[in-house]
């Protein structure tokens, strides 16, 4: 990877995980290779986003009102998460009620907390990441099983991770943004801007290809 440039937030204190009770999966479909990169784009492996947020290049990210992150990635590092599409952060929704619990949405104007911060685990098996939300400390799962506009929803609310739970992280030099498809859909994952109420702004692994700023992201690294 030649050139990844994002930017650096530097956070202070601790936020307590919550005690959410995540349901069972289900059974998941083989958890093949991720298929091959669109065009413009290249898929992202753990030493590459590892030796990014080594960059000291990096500009400096907006305010984070003196808060930290509460949990650490195995290998790769913590991430906030910044739609294109609308210019926030992408938060946990920890305190919503079931189904809809942990539910992910790009609503946040700057990192506050372990609200918008994720650990980007690798796993060199299926080279694919495992998000980790650190609002609540469960890995976040694509909900294939809902129907209807919650269909493929991202929900913080697994305690482990398969391949529900795995996505491939790509990259594209010219435009320095992001994308996330889902291992269990292989479908990429869009921000809902045109959705209202309680699930405006929602991530859902909808989109069978990258066609604009609706499934591109900007990657912030939150060190301690």
């Amino acid at each position: 990877m030649r050139r990844m440039t994002s930017a650096v937030l530097s956070l202070s204190a601790l936020l307590a995980a919550s005690a959410l009770v995540a349901p069972a999966a289900g059974a998941a479909p083989q958890n093949d290779r991720p298929a091959a990169a669109p065009a413009g784009w290249e898929r992202v492996d753990g030493a590459e986003l590892a030796k990014f947020a080594r960059n000291d290049g990096r500009a400096q990210a907006p305010a984070a009102n003196g808060l930290s992150a509460s949990a650490q990635a195995d290998d790769s590092g913590t991430f906030a998460l910044k739609s294109v599409r609308n210019g926030r952060f992408t938060a946990t929704e920890k305190n919503y009620a079931a189904p809809n619990t942990g539910v992910l949405r790009a609503r946040s104007a700057e990192v506050t907390g372990g609200w918008e911060g994720f650990a980007f685990e690798w796993h060199e098996a299926t080279e694919t990441y495992a998000l980790k939300s650190l609002a609540n400390n469960r890995y976040v799962a694509v909900e294939g099983n809902y129907t209807g506009n919650t269909q493929n929803v991202l929900r913080a609310r697994s305690t482990g991770a398969g391949t529900w739970e795995r996505f491939t992280l790509y990259y594209n030099e010219d435009a320095d943004r992001w994308a996330l498809q889902s291992a269990l859909n292989g479908r990429f994952v869009a921000m809902e801007n045109g959705y209202t109420g309680s699930l405006q702004y929602v991530l859902r692994a909808r989109s069978l290809e990258v066609t604009g700023s609706w499934e591109q992201f900007e990657l912030f690294e939150i060190t301690g």
